[in-house]
């Protein structure tokens, strides 16, 4: 028995299967903007941001707001500092230990891929009806709260 299809003949999921829906629309919509990033991947725009936003930060730090492991982290700080982006200094409190700043180039980028990242939604947003426009942005406080993130602040 073959199972249900949409309009465009592709099978459906189902109305009810939220996350699998969800997952797929946020993936795609992801890979739409990716181009957006700065010449960055997406963990390193976000953990950037990250720094910028709440630093100096301890690289643990960063890797707990992340929720990634503790190399990943070093990984990309190294490679952050490497392009200029972010700089280290000594923990006063702990020589074994350092802080990860923003630096002015940093700042920058985050500002520039930001504002390529909205140009990139606007052009997506463009191609929607009123009506789902509408519904899109009714859905932004949910979207917001399910990612934990707060409006014209994250990346």
């Amino acid at each position: 028995m073959q199972g249900e299809r949409d309009h465009s003949g592709r099978p459906t999921t189902g109305d009810d299967d939220v996350p699998g829906r969800l997952a797929l629309a946020v993936g795609r919509l992801n890979r739409r903007i990716r181009s957006a990033t700065g010449g960055l991947s997406h963990g390193q725009l976000s953990a950037l941001s990250t720094i910028v936003r709440r630093g100096p930060l301890r690289p643990s730090e960063i890797a707990a707001i992340e929720i990634v492991a503790a190399p990943t982290i070093t990984r990309v700080v190294s490679d952050l500092e490497a392009r200029g982006l972010v700089e280290r200094s000594p923990d006063p409190a702990d020589g074994r230990s350092f802080f990860v700043s923003g630096t002015q180039a940093g700042n920058d980028l985050l500002l520039a891929a930001r504002s390529d990242r909205a140009r990139a939604v606007a052009a997506i947003l463009a191609e929607l009806s009123p009506e789902d426009l509408a519904a899109v942005q009714a859905a932004l406080p949910a979207l917001e709260q399910a990612a934990q993130t707060h409006p014209a602040v994250e990346t």
